[in-house]
């Protein structure tokens, strides 16, 4: 079964790949961010701190299949939750057999820590970037849309700092796979970043055969 691990910083655009690449090679997709936000969301509605290890566990031990459908998943404070629950040992320990069970049966993953940390066998793996700015525009528009009110420069320093927890926590910390394939998506368009990826993985795939 074909795995494709997409990881990369955030707002990069690695969900839109990920889910583009899932359709272009029919194989399933699972947004692993998604897990950890619906995790940060339940540690919430149970009135309980994202800061403490042992609220994350029992949430995300507990965590069902349904829960990643709320769309207030998508909302920034869900977003800043999610990162500060994400540093925890337990809860990222909680959540990888579930990301492990989804890859044996072969798809596509995007995250942060796929290929150096939950799929590190993967057939292809691929590592999303663009320039600060530049995601902190798209992200603000994505906002916007939810209705959200911030300025670029608010949503910029809230990126820088989730960037630095992302990279520099303990526990699989944001990083590429020492083979991963880069792509800056910074002047790209999707149609643009779909196509680059899709090259590599049919080069790499061809590779396997």
């Amino acid at each position: 079964m074909t795995v494709i691990a997409v990881d990369g910083t955030f707002a990069s655009g690695k969900g839109t790949l990920g889910k583009a690449l899932a359709a272009h090679y029919g194989i399933a997709y699972l947004d692993t961010g998604k897990l950890y936000r619906a995790t940060a969301k339940r540690v919430l509605d149970a009135g309980g701190n994202v800061a403490l290890e042992a609220d994350g566990e029992t949430a995300a031990l507990n965590l069902s299949p349904d829960d990643l459908y709320d769309p207030i998943l998508k909302s920034g404070p869900i977003g800043a939750a999610a990162s500060k629950v994400s540093v925890h040992q337990k809860v990222r320990a909680a959540l990888l057999a579930f990301q492990r069970e989804f890859a044996a049966k072969g798809g596509v993953l995007d995250g942060r820590d796929i290929g150096t940390v939950i799929c590190p066998d993967a057939d292809v793996k691929l590592y999303v970037t663009a320039t600060q700015i530049e995601r902190a525009k798209r992200r603000h528009a994505e906002l916007a849309g939810y209705g959200e009110k911030l300025t670029v420069d608010q949503v910029l320093e809230q990126l820088i700092e989730r960037d630095t927890r992302d990279s520099t926590r303990a526990v699989a910390p944001l990083k590429p796979a020492a083979d991963a394939h880069m792509l800056d998506t910074t002047d790209m368009s999707i149609e643009a970043v779909l196509s680059a990826a899709i090259e590599i993985c049919d080069a790499v795939l061809k590779q396997h055969d």
